[in-house]
């Protein structure tokens, strides 16, 4: 939904006001088409969810409009491996801080686990939990910032499937 607002804004701006109904209608047609795509999860997701789940308090915490992120969700066929579901507006230290608080042991017992440095990795570890880095092509440029490389808490791995033997060592 969000893309689809970006477009037809963008659409209005570089058009000054003149763009013709039928590209609004495209710009429409061409977010109603995302929103009934298929949910495609990153590799070893399930395998890593059913290891993890039932051994530790699993919490997603995601961000977007409320509706879309529970289709997904629900989509996805991942939902029961998670104990809690977090959707919020905006990720960050203070947000962070409060969700494991809420929902775990603090912070500090706390892991993050995400493919976004900028909203899932560097606030985690600001919070004071452990920010496992999980890479993906398709990462949206305006989440790029530098690896928190001496972070103590900073982990990188380069798929899921390698995230139950980072927890074994870290444990």
């Amino acid at each position: 939904k969000g893309f689809t607002l970006s477009m037809v804004e963008t659409a209005i701006e570089i058009t000054e006001g003149k763009v013709p109904a039928s590209v609004i209608a495209r710009i429409l047609d061409t977010g109603r088409d995302l929103l009934n795509h298929p949910v495609e999860t990153m590799p070893h997701v399930r395998d890593t969810l059913e290891a993890l789940a039932g051994k530790y308090l699993l919490v997603m915490i995601t961000k977007g409009d409320l509706f879309d992120q529970e289709r997904k969700l629900a989509q996805s066929g991942l939902g029961d491996f998670f104990d809690a579901v977090e959707i919020v507006s905006d990720k960050t230290a203070v947000t962070y801080r409060r969700i494991f608080a809420k929902v775990g042991d603090g912070p500090e017992r706390a892991m993050m686990v995400g493919n976004s440095l900028k909203s899932d990795i560097v606030p985690a570890i600001a919070a004071g939990s452990y920010g496992v880095f999980v890479p993906h092509e398709l990462t949206w440029v305006l989440e790029h910032v530098d690896e928190p490389k001496e972070a103590p808490r900073f982990r990188k791995i380069d798929h899921l499937g390698e995230l139950r033997d980072l927890i074994d060592r870290l444990g």
